[in-house]
Formats: C-alpha cells, structure tokens, sequence
C-alpha cells in the first residue's frame, strides 16, 4: 500500500446561504475543506487536502434549514501509514525514551529501545541519544529510515500514533 493516495468520495454536502454567490463547485469545496481537512478517519488515514469538487444534482433545501444540499465527487489526498513500510524522515526530536520522526503530516516514535542493536542513552546536555558500544548518535535533524511497527488511528492527528523501529539491518541513519 502507498502511504499517499488521491482518493475520490462521494458525498451529500450542505452548502450554506452565504455561499449561494459562488460557483457550487467552489462552495462545496469550502465546505469539504472545512469538514475534512486535517482530520483522521480510522478507514482511510490522515486526510491531508480535498480538491477537484464535482457537483452532480441540482440541489435540495429542507424545510426549516436554508441551506441547500448537493450530491458531490470530490478527490482527497490521503496519508494512511501501513505496518511493515519503511519510511525515511527527519528527526524532529529526542527525548529521554526515543526519538521523534516527521513522517509529513504526524511524527512517528522510535522508543530507544528500537534505535540500534546497541544500549543508546540520552544525553541531556548534547540533546542526542549516543551509543554505548558503538558511540553512534542520534539528533536532531538527522535523516533516519525506519520501518513503522505499529499504528493506532484514534479521532485526531495528536491522539493518533505510529511507532517506528530502526533496528532490523538497513535502517538507521542515513
């Protein structure tokens, strides 16, 4: 599976009065915008940006709301991390238990235990982990391939997680 698709979705949208004045492709699109941008859906990922709004009935208002809902196509980018992939990003950040990696729109975790074959320890001072064996470090910045070992959608990019581990061979630090 790649981790970024074009997806394309089908649904019913409320576009609301103030929007009347716009094309209804572009008043949809506000409105997919707005609903699903920067939002996690367990199904299918982290939703990174919605475009290309085809608008396909004439619309229907509802009794009591002024709005008028269209049938709609629209296409979405999508991130969904897959187990098992390997991926390479930036350090964005060490701590004590690991490091943090930029995998585009979420960091992932690669708990110090999953750094390298060797016992790493933080170094508070530096802001790096360094090995105790083979006096490998790691910091910040630096560009790193890992494989993602675990993922958990929850209902936000900040509740979501991805663990990463870097210890089988070819992984680490580029």
């Amino acid at each position: 599976m790649k981790m970024y698709r074009l997806m394309t979705f089908k649904e019913s949208v409320r576009i609301v009065p103030n929007l009347f004045g716009k094309k209804m492709e572009e008043a949809a699109l506000i409105m997919l915008r707005e609903k699903y941008e920067r939002t996690v859906d367990k199904n299918y990922g982290i939703i990174i940006s919605v475009q290309d709004a085809r608008v396909h009935s004439t619309g229907k208002v509802l009794p009591g709301d002024g709005a008028a809902y269209f049938d709609v196509e629209f296409d979405a980018l999508v991130f969904t991390p897959a187990v098992n992939e390997v991926v390479e990003g930036e350090v964005s950040e060490i701590v004590e238990f690991g490091a943090f990696v930029r995998l585009g729109p979420i960091d992932g975790l690669v708990h110090v235990s999953q750094v390298a074959n060797d016992f790493l320890s933080y170094d508070k001072k530096q802001g790096y982990l360094v090995g105790k064996q083979t006096k490998k470090t790691v910091k910040k910045k630096d560009l790193v391939r890992a494989k993602v070992a675990t993922v958990s959608l929850k209902d936000s990019i900040p509740s979501s997680k991805i663990a990463l581990t870097m210890r089988p061979e070819g992984l680490g630090k580029l």
